[in-house]
């Protein structure tokens, strides 16, 4: 429709177009689409016409002025886009005069369009730079907001980036960690991936798989990508896809269904009606445009009168579509009876929700609210609008930019980027009661909420298969606290296994990256998810063993009270008073406090209870000790007194003997006081013998102190004992002198024993062994020396007389105690003139961009406008490039061989570097330079252009493989390395003899790796070179496990300021080594940023764009960088073309000329402002990249690319007869023949190898580069290895050469976020940064790391330990007592010499076997005591060494065995004592019955019995050999196992009794009147044996390792000791040094 200004319209209405065959004779006709309509494309066109009639009848807004519309159908195709573009720009009129006005139809002021993206980006670029607004609907990807590539670019949808965000948000908020991906393979659809997998990734999302496709792809990969979905273990999938793409995937899914999975939409297909028929989908949840109402548009969409339709294609074919009849009366279907009512059909066009359509509405109001901006006026209150005023379309851009207003209650306004604020619906498929799917909405998004707030979800979601519970889509399930999270190896992040916390750590979050330490008084909990405090442990009052032992301490402190009370009640009976009445008061009141000070020991530790407990203990013992001295002295005094002449009494009276007691317990004072002033003991909190808890115990202060207290009374008890044992034999019926060295040894005993038990003993059991200690020693004093006489005083009152005392014969004294058309057609618009041209049979394109830069011209709308010029300087390494490809045209003409009679020309070009231009020229070389051709005619040679070289750079080379592309004209591009140029589903005739970025990337990926950098900084060129290189180099570093520090991108037309930021990032970036994926335009801007603030020293990794480029090397702060280039080459004769520039080709040539006079500073023609050049002027003499080929790399290239098409049009016009190759340059070839040749071209040039593979790749070879420092102080390019990427994994890189770095360095620098963590730690990632940013932790104890940056450590096996470093599991070192240590020597002499002093015992027996003494005490029991304790000596040395299953079995059944027999012995001897006394009584004959005979028999009846034991005990359940490793973490204890603890008890238990025995009968014993009566001697020996086992149970429980083998030696060598020295030691004393007591007469006189 016209109208006085035209808005353009273009939409999807098909999706097809008709594939053209193309004869190149006749002007093709235009693209035509095909398929069905798409209903909801029809109804947003159609919206748009409502929009603008609604417009047109508004009194408010444009008033008096008519809109006119040009609504086109794209069929979503980029080349019918493109055309679109043009006619736009062009208008509709066939001829047009400067000097008239324009037509209405020729006033575009701006499109709404197209539906799609990559449309949209085609269309932007040719409308963009006129300055025409274009507002899309639908067009929603993130690139689009570049202002830089798209500055007339609007739209009222939000942009995919938005929509990208908001589904990693949603994604987020439902906990799903372990997703699918899909996309369509699309600027749409790898756009909005690329930006949810960005902001995935930041919401640490993982991603399973990411796969793209295109319904125009084979079946087998739309299979492949089902066959993908079916197999994975994600159950939510995020599509990002157009519901055309989708559609084809969920059809392929449908034929073998996956299992149940979770759909997440994006906005272009979670809205779409077509799409609900896809039941197994229901569940499916996604953000869509907002719902809206838009009042009279359905009854505008449904007012369709029959003259409208069939004036309308568009119209027609839809109606026909929908009601399956003809408008016109055709044969094969029915014809339309009118009765076709539009109401009655279910169709998107009318029953949809309106969402995309009032994004139509509102961009077709935004641009009229522009308009009326830019022509209307309000003058009081009136709007005056004249449709005369000439406007620019430039103003309506920029009141587009400014428009804010509100439409039917939506805003409409647009952000610097041209996007609208982005709010969404949340929808989700919910199936009806009727069964079918439905959308519903159940929540909203809006991103200008706060961080958090986005999303708001008001209703209930329905899941995937009906569920109501949200799906669970996990790698790995949450790791619960107690554990942490360690990655699964070559997975992603989200992949990770659950490990339980080491001893000692806890985590108390879920997925925990690792464990934390309890605080030192804290240890985990059972779950290790929580720290506890540390239970304090003591000796309290409130335990089993505390209050037993509180119960013996008050025990023995009454029975000491009641004691003193029976002594004060007969303090004046004769043996209270003969026993020092005032010393035994004074004794028991020591023993008292003895027993009472055990109590400070039981409780928490505090400072007093400390300081009193030890010197409390050593000063009532002390009291004691110096209270039984004393008394023993008092005992040998008063013997001393009775001896004729000897008055020895007054110097050791009552004054002497408190004397005594004070100066010795004063000593004590003195040392308790020097310890408790210097050194005091404190309380202490033992963190270190438990882990697990806290011991609470006195720690001693000064050592020094306590083991000075304790061997002060130590040596009281020795001189004791040695008084008591001189005193024992004087003549007093109360001698307390055999009292007290019972009592003497009993303490000793106890006390020898406490020291190994108490150094062993852990925790509160050290206080316990201590108590046990004062408290046996203090009974053991109490009961020996006060007990007797007690017994006496309360039992046999009759014997406490003075008559009695003085009538017996011994005296007494007192003791002591321890991640187209035919005809006529005209060229339209201007031509552009090449750079260089040559007529040929076949014409080959080149394109170059010898420019960098475009002039801006401003565009009068009025008169056509010029073609863009370039400007700047001219590229000498382009304008190489382009001289090359003449070159090779000339050397191909020339040969004999390729082509022979057949001339190629070429129409080179300058592209400037500018996407428009490369677009026109791409245009003029399908058109050719002829401005009319007729059909009839034949075709000119000017037009014949079988093949194009170029573009240089990527983006260019896309434009115009997009144009020529659908016309299957080959291109092959010298220098274009985009890895997107491999898809030949988008650019199917694109060739190219350089390497994709892709091989690059994975190149440079396997450099970075190669060096061992894992910490990086990255920049791009902001362009389809750049962020596709380095898009592909990201993914490629990603699998090499590097990390990326910063990624940043620019472009040369950017503004100072963002490359300023860019160089900022660098300069404070720790990433040493940056990879620059840039063109060397871009690059240079930068470096020359850097240069007027230096950076420090960074290691510059390069792409070939720019590593190769001699223009760069300038840069001398660069040095040391290195980076893959293109291999060098020679192309003879190439130098010597280049030279050989004569003046008269210089002058016909403008780019030659400008070039000339740019290198020689000079003008050719006169003019005033500079020299004119004088002839002598020599290119010889220049240095230029230009001349310069030292590095023939690219230039190689070039080469390669014409030859290889030369081969091509070789291959299809020439045939070989007979060896002779025939051309005939009249041959009309198709195009399709070359690109076709082109396809399986394999041939070799100069050494140089060209083929393409099936994506148009050459096999990726290239050279490592790097820039050294000559001797001169200039920058060369030295080639220092190679990489090949056919070669197998890890053998393409070849470094063969040394390098230099950065600075001159000759070491590889260093670049790492984190130093790698060394063996024996692990890796724990730092919060919020990437993967190779970590600390390094100490392994915990008993885990180990063997490997640098593990991620987490292993427990070694049982038996082995964690060396210091703990990067290595070494066996745990075996422990057990054995012939080599020093204890085990001191124990093993004690034990030989033991049996040694056996021996000699019963040598010397057996040696004065007829003397009395020996006769008299049982000869034949003797020697066999003697014999049994030869073998309890040397038992003892099978409990050292290595156990094995003998020595365990043997170890215990032999000390048994050998002690029963022991005590059967001394048993037997005492039962003969009591014997032979009744003997001796009158009438008594008894010893008949325990003859000889009946001794053996005791001996061997008691030992037979504890045979029966062991042999029980050995076949049952047999003591074993076993590795202990739970007493100690860091070493194993071999040990002997019981086996059966009751058999070990049994055993142990038996000895005791007969030990027990013995004593009783013993004791009964002793009075007998015998002077070698050896029933004393046998008490004191049990005395000895009791007390030693007594203090060995609990010793032996509470000793670890190998004292408590120890320990049980201690014992055995103890008893026997004590057994040989009590018995055995006097009678050798007698028959040794007393022999004259050793006569028959001298026994029978004793009285």
């Amino acid at each position: 429709m016209d109208g006085d200004y035209v808005v353009g319209g273009v939409f999807s209405i098909h999706y097809f177009i008709q594939r053209v065959d193309h004869n190149y004779t006749t002007m093709p006709g235009p693209i035509r689409c095909s398929g069905s309509i798409n209903s909801l494309e029809l109804r947003l066109s159609l919206t748009m016409i409502f929009a603008i009639e609604e417009i047109n009848n508004s009194t408010k807004l444009l008033p008096g002025i008519k809109l006119g519309y040009q609504i086109y159908d794209s069929c979503e195709s980029v080349p019918v886009a493109v055309h679109v573009a043009f006619q736009l720009l062009s208008g509709l009129d066939s001829v047009f005069y400067a000097e008239d006005n324009c037509t209405q139809s020729g006033k575009v002021m701006a499109v709404v369009g197209d539906s799609g993206s990559t449309p949209s980006i085609g269309m932007s670029r040719i409308i963009g730079p006129f300055y025409v607004p274009q507002v899309s609907h639908f067009a929603t990807c993130a690139c689009l907001s570049d202002k830089q590539q798209y500055p007339s670019f609007f739209r009222t949808i939000p942009s995919d980036q938005f929509q990208a965000d908001a589904l990693a948000k949603l994604v987020k908020h439902f906990g799903w960690t372990w997703i699918g991906a899909i996309r369509s393979d699309s600027d749409y659809g790898n756009s909005g991936m690329a930006s949810f997998l960005d902001a995935a990734h930041k919401e640490g999302i993982c991603v399973e798989y990411s796969e793209s496709f295109y319904r125009t792809n084979p079946r087998s990969r739309i299979q492949r990508v089902a066959d993908i979905i079916r197999r994975s273990t994600a159950v939510v999938i995020v599509a990002f896809m157009s519901a055309g793409d989708l559609k084809i995937l969920l059809e392929e899914l449908s034929l073998k269904p996956s299992p149940p999975r979770q759909w997440i939409g994006s906005e272009s297909w979670i809205t779409d009606p077509d799409m609900l028929q896809f039941g197994f989908c229901a569940g499916a949840i996604g953000f869509g445009i907002e719902r809206s109402v838009i009042p009279g548009l359905r009854d505008f969409l449904l007012d369709l009168p029959p003259s409208e339709v069939s004036a309308s294609p568009v119209l027609t074919e839809f109606w026909e579509e929908q009601f399956n009849c003809r408008l016109e009366k055709i044969s094969d279907k029915n014809v339309c009876d009118g009765t076709e009512d539009i109401e009655t059909i279910q169709s998107p066009y009318s029953t949809t929700p309106f969402r995309i359509t009032n994004m139509v509405y509102k961009a077709v109001y935004a641009i009229a609210h522009a308009i009326h901006n830019a022509v209307c006026q309000e003058t009081h209150s009136i709007t005056q609008c004249d449709k005369l005023t000439s406007i620019e379309i430039k103003e309506v851009l920029n009141q587009l930019k400014e428009v804010k207003f509100s439409q039917n209650g939506y805003d409409v306004s647009f952000d610097p980027n041209g996007d609208p604020v982005a709010t969404y619906e949340l929808i989700n498929w919910q199936k009806s009661e009727s069964g079918s799917i439905e959308l519903v909405t159940v929540g909203h998004y809006n991103a200008s909420q706060p961080v958090g707030q986005e999303i708001y979800i008001d209703r209930i979601l329905t899941w995937v298969e009906g569920g109501t519970q949200v799906p669970v889509s996990v790698c790995s399930d949450s790791c619960r606290p107690g554990t942490r999270k360690v990655l699964q190896k070559g997975k992603p992040i989200c992949c990770y296994d659950c490990v339980l916390c080491p001893e000692g750590e806890i985590s108390n979050a879920t997925d925990s990256p690792d464990c934390f330490i309890c605080p030192k008084e804290f240890w985990p909990n059972a779950k290790r998810n929580n720290c506890l405090p540390k239970p304090v442990e003591f000796l309290s009052f409130n335990e089993g063993l505390g209050i037993i032992l509180c119960a013996f301490s008050v025990g023995g402190a009454c029975l000491a009270v009641l004691t003193a009370a029976v002594f004060h009640r007969h303090r004046t009976s004769p043996i209270v008073r003969a026993n020092n009445s005032e010393l035994s008061f004074l004794l028991l009141f020591s023993l008292t406090l003895c027993f009472l000070c055990s109590l400070t020991f039981i409780g928490a530790p505090s400072d007093w209870s400390c300081m009193l407990r030890h010197t409390a203990f050593g000063i009532t013992f002390v009291l004691c000790m110096s209270c039984v001295l004393g008394k023993t002295i008092v005992v040998l005094m008063a013997f001393k007194a009775t001896l004729p002449g000897r008055n020895v009494m007054k110097w050791f009276g009552p004054p002497q003997q408190r004397m005594t007691v004070v100066s010795f317990t004063f000593i004590q004072v003195v040392i308790c006081t020097l310890w408790l002033v210097l050194s005091p003991p404190f309380p202490m909190k033992n963190l270190t013998t438990y882990k697990e808890k806290i011991i609470l115990e006195c720690a001693l202060g000064s050592t020094i102190g306590f083991w000075a207290v304790l061997g002060y009374i130590g040596l009281l008890a020795v001189f004791c004992f040695v008084l008591a044992v001189l005193a024992r034999k004087l003549p007093d019926s109360f001698n307390e002198a055999k009292l007290i060295t019972f009592s003497m040894l009993i303490f000793c005993a106890v006390w020898v024993t406490f020291i190994p038990a108490y150094v062993s003993s852990p925790g509160k059991f050290t206080v316990a062994v201590e108590i046990f200690a004062i408290l046996a020693s203090s009974f053991g004093l109490m009961l020996c020396i006060f007990a007797p006489k007690c017994f006496i005083i309360l039992f046999q009152p009759e014997k406490n007389t003075k008559k009695y005392l003085m009538n017996k014969k011994d005296r007494t004294v007192v003791g002591v105690s321890d991640e187209g058309s035919s005809g006529e057609c005209k060229l339209q618009g201007a031509t552009r003139l090449p750079a260089f041209s040559m007529d040929g049979d076949y014409v080959v394109g080149g394109v170059f961009s010898i420019h960098y830069y475009t002039y801006t011209v401003k565009n009068n709308y009025t008169t056509m406008p010029d073609p863009i010029r370039c400007s700047g300087s001219i590229d000498s390494r382009e304008l190489r490039f382009s001289r090359t490809m003449i070159f090779a045209i000339e050397e191909i003409n020339n040969s004999t061989k390729l082509l022979p009679g057949i001339k190629l020309g070429y129409k080179i070009y300058d592209s400037c570097a500018s996407v428009p231009v490369a677009v026109h020229v791409a245009f003029q070389l399908l058109s050719g330079l002829d401005s009319v051709f007729y059909a009839g005619d034949n075709c000119t040679q000017s037009s014949k252009v079988m093949a194009v070289v170029g573009e240089s750079g990527s983006t260019p080379s896309i434009s115009m493989s997009r144009i020529i592309g659908p016309f299957n004209v080959p291109q092959v591009s010298h220098f274009a390395t985009c890895a997107c140029l491999s898809d030949k589903q988008q650019y199917p005739s694109f060739f190219r003899t350089i390497p994709s970025d892709q091989f690059q990337a994975d190149a440079l990926a396997k450099l970075v790796k190669h060096f061992g950098w894992t910490w990086i900084g990255a920049i791009r060129s902001d362009s389809d070179y750049g962020n596709s290189g380095m898009a592909s180099f990201l993914d490629a570093a990603h699998k090499e496990g590097i990390c990326v520090e910063y990624s940043e991108s620019f472009y040369r037309t950017d503004p100072r300021s963002r490359i300023q930021r860019v160089a900022d990032i660098i300069r404070r970036s720790t990433a040493l080594v940056i990879v620059a994926f840039t063109t060397p335009g871009d690059f240079r801007i930068l470096l020359e940023e850097l240069s007027l603030k230096p950076s420090p020293p960074r290691q510059w990794i390069g792409s070939e764009s720019w590593v190769t480029d001699p223009s760069m090397l300038q840069f001398r702060f660069c040095a040391g960088a290195i980076g893959f280039g293109i291999e060098r080459s020679v192309i003879p004769g190439l130098r010597d073309f280049l030279l050989d520039l004569p003046p008269s080709e210089v002058s016909a040539s403008p780019v030659l000329t400008e070039f000339w006079e740019e290198q020689f500073n000079c003008r050719l023609e006169k003019t005033t402002d500079k020299n004119v050049c004088d002839g002598t002027e020599d290119i010889n003499k220049i240095h230029s990249p230009y001349t310069d080929t030292s590095q023939l790399r690219i230039t190689n290239m070039v080469y390669k690319a014409v030859y290889a098409i030369a081969h091509a049009i070789h291959n299809a016009v020439c045939q070989e007869t007979h060896y002779i190759t025939q051309c005939n340059k009249l041959t009309s070839i198709e195009i399709e023949q070359v690109l076709t040749r082109l396809k399986h071209m394999n041939i070799s040039q100069n050494g140089y190898e060209v083929s393409f593979d099936v994506n148009g790749d050459p096999v990726a070879t290239y050279e490592l580069v790097n820039w050294q420092n000559t001797e001169t102080g200039s920058i060369e390019l030295v080639t220092v290895g190679h990489y090949d990427a056919s070669l197998p994994a890890g053998q393409e890189l070849r470094v063969n050469k040394s390098l230099t770095w950065v600075e001159g360095g000759t070491q590889v620098p260093v670049s790492v976020c984190t130093v790698s963590c060394p063996a024996g730690t692990r890796k724990v990632l730092q919060k919020g940064k990437p993967i190779c940013c970590f600390d390094c932790i100490p392994c915990p104890e008993g885990e180990i790391s063997n490997a640098t940056d593990s991620s987490h450590c292993f427990t070694c096996l049982e038996e082995n330990w964690p060396n210091a470093k703990r990067n290595n599991c070494l066996p745990k070192p075996v422990e057990f007592l054995s012939f080599n240590e020093g204890l085990g020597i001191i124990l093993c002499v004690f034990s030989v010499g033991g049996a040694c002093l056996a021996v000699l015992t019963a040598a010397v027996f057996h040696r004065h076997r007829t003397s009395p003494i020996v006769r008299a005490n049982n000869s034949e029991l003797s020697f066999l005591l003697l014999f049994s304790l030869t073998l309890c000596f040397l038992c003892s040395l099978t409990f050292i060494g290595a156990p094995s299953d003998w020595s365990c079995m043997l170890r215990h059944t032999a000390f048994g065995i050998t002690f029963v027999l022991c005590m059967s012995c001394v048993l037997g001897k005492t039962i003969v004592v009591l014997m032979a006394f009744k003997a001796t009584l009158p009438g008594r004959n008894v010893i008949k019955w325990f003859g000889p005979l009946q001794q053996r028999m005791t001996v061997v009846s008691f030992t037979f019995i504890q045979v029966v034991i062991c042999t029980l005990w050995l076949v049952l359940s047999p003591p074993f050999p076993r590795k202990n490793v739970t007493t100690y973490k860091e070493k194993i204890i071999l040990e002997c196992a019981l086996g059966s603890t009751i058999g070990f008890w049994a055993v142990l238990g038996y000895i005791g009794l007969l030990a027990v025995f013995c004593f009783v009968l013993a004791v009964l014993a002793r009075k007998l009147p015998d002077s070698f009566n050896e029933a004393k001697l046998i008490t004191f020996s049990m005395l000895i044996f009791c007390a030693v086992w007594v203090t060995f149970i609990p010793a032996y429980v509470s000793s670890p390792g190998k004292f408590t083998v120890a320990v049980e030696i201690f014992a055995i060598l103890a008893s026997s000791f004590g057994l040989m020295l009590c018995i055995f030691a006097p009678k050798c004393f007698i028959i040794l040094f007393q022999p004259e007591k050793n006569t028959k007469k001298y026994l029978m006189n004793k009285t």
